[in-house]
């Protein structure tokens, strides 16, 4: 199945995209493909549980099993002053 992956603030700057499309197994959840992104990247694996995330622009949980043609983003924290 394929979805969209959006990448914003320091986890585009950490992958060097703003977006990628990918190829994943049925019954992906949000979870899972956050522990792919963390197995390609040591700076997304410091993260020990899934960022908040958003699947076709709602917030859901990270066992929410993804769909083909799904836009998935997770937001990065903030920093504020």
């Amino acid at each position: 199945m394929h979805i969209r992956l959006l990448h914003f603030a320091s986890f585009r700057e950490t992958l060097g995209r703003d977006e990628e499309s990918r190829e994943v197994a049925e019954g992906t959840r949000v979870r899972d493909l956050w522990q792919t992104l963390g197995s390609e990247s040591p700076v997304l694996s410091r993260f020990p549980v899934p960022p908040p995330a958003a699947v076709n622009r709602e917030y859901v949980p990270a066992d929410t099993i993804l769909r083909d043609g799904d836009e998935v983003a997770f937001l990065p924290p903030v920093a504020g002053g």
